[in-house]
């Protein structure tokens, strides 16, 4: 299931771009990274319930933040689930972030074993010289065995 929502990403994002894309994997989750942008595509692991370490306030608080009176330092996989700081940390709107976002963050940290990802979305024709890594909007997806897909698409 992961390689094929990898390749879909990865057709999307470089549809109308030059990128230079890796994936990584870090903490027990995959990141695809646009290295020549200095961005995040998607994120994307297998739940493990709640993870009870505390944030690491002076990691996030050194992320670059575009226009912080409307955007947070988001987290591509919620720190409750067990999500790091750097490469995890996206831009995210703030009524975003607390709000529309919660509610699957929430289901996949209750539900073990289920696929949590998300995948960021910018314009298009933004690339690395535009230094754009603000995404216009992000798919978030929970997928549990047995269940219909939860997907929600948020505008950021």
């Amino acid at each position: 299931m992961t390689a094929y929502l990898c390749g879909v990403w990865i057709d999307n994002y470089s549809m109308s771009r030059r990128a230079e894309i890796v994936q990584v994997s870090l903490d027990g989750f995959a990141y695809l990274f646009d290295y020549s942008a200095e961005r995040l595509i998607a994120a994307w692991g297998i739940s493990e319930g709640r993870h009870g370490a505390e944030r690491d306030a002076s990691r996030m608080k050194g992320h670059p933040l575009h226009d912080s009176a409307h955007y947070d330092r988001g987290h591509a996989i919620p720190h409750r689930l067990g999500g790091p700081t750097d490469i995890n940390l996206v831009p995210q709107l703030a009524r975003i972030n607390r709000g529309a976002f919660r509610p699957l963050e929430i289901a996949a940290v209750a539900t073990p074993g289920a696929l949590y990802f998300t995948y960021w979305i910018y314009a298009r024709g933004t690339d690395s010289s535009k230094g754009n890594q603000t995404p216009v909007g992000v798919d978030q997806g929970l997928l549990v065995p047995g269940e219909k897909p939860r997907v929600s698409r948020h505008v950021n």
